[in-house]
């Protein structure tokens, strides 16, 4: 999609790319996988971005094509949750 007027800044999807949401989580999990990133940090990590799957598969005007994708990146971060430990 080309932005109309080239003048202003192009926006933002409203709800985040699931794309990035799922890079999010992979560079978490390399990053425990190597010791790179302090245990609790990555708790930390992995907290905000469950709260954030969990508002967007919460919200009733996500499309259902795209509540299953936001669902099973929402259920591996809680596999990776459960895997360092609460």
């Amino acid at each position: 999609m080309t932005n109309p007027d080239p003048t202003k800044p192009k926006q933002e999807p409203a709800s985040p790319e699931l794309d990035h949401l799922h890079d999010a989580l992979d560079h978490v999990d390399t990053l425990l996988s190597s010791g790179n990133i302090a245990v609790s940090a990555a708790k930390g990590i992995l907290y905000s971005l469950i709260e954030t799957l969990g508002a967007l598969v919460g919200d009733p005007d996500l499309p259902e094509h795209s509540r299953a994708g936001y669902e099973g990146l929402l259920e591996t971060a809680r596999e990776l949750r459960a895997k360092i430990g609460r």
